[in-house]
């Protein structure tokens, strides 16, 4: 069964907005084994993400993502800003934006799906977990479920 993503002939936008360099290359290495193809770009604050994604800036030519990877304990904006100013902006809101992040804090869960996060996955600080829910995430968002068409 071929998936919808497999059928198409350009390769996923993906944001990464991480500012730990260590959860960036583990990030990388996952998506690089993955089956899709993908074009992973990186910010690491939210200032810069909110650039990105207005293409703002040095981001002016940027390519709209597909998906978002929201950690949420960033710097100059931290990721719940960020989700919040996605949602709340009809030219971004229907980005899926997956938090992933090292919080397990009850009240991150709840302010994130409240602010319409797709979903909340906490990083496993295990190299190899790490690796299978980024895979993961991959196999779900990117082979499984249809994305919305870009505006």
């Amino acid at each position: 069964m071929m998936s919808y993503q497999a059928s198409r002939s350009s390769p996923i936008e993906i944001l990464l907005v991480e500012d730990n360099p260590g959860d960036v290359d583990l990030t990388l290495e996952a998506l690089r084994e993955g089956k899709i193809r993908n074009n992973l770009r990186v910010v690491t604050d939210g200032v810069e993400a909110i650039a990105y994604l207005r293409r703002q800036g040095v981001h002016v030519g940027a390519a709209r993502p597909d998906l978002i990877l929201l950690d949420l304990n960033l710097p100059k904006k931290d990721g719940r800003e960020v989700l919040a100013e996605v949602k709340g902006d009809p030219d971004l809101q229907r980005i899926p934006v997956i938090v992933l992040t090292s919080s397990d804090s009850d009240q991150d869960v709840m302010q994130s799906y409240s602010a319409h996060a797709n979903c909340y996955i906490k990083k496993p600080v295990d190299l190899h977990r790490f690796l299978e829910v980024v895979q993961a995430i991959e196999n779900f968002w990117l082979m499984i479920v249809k994305l919305p068409v870009k505006s």
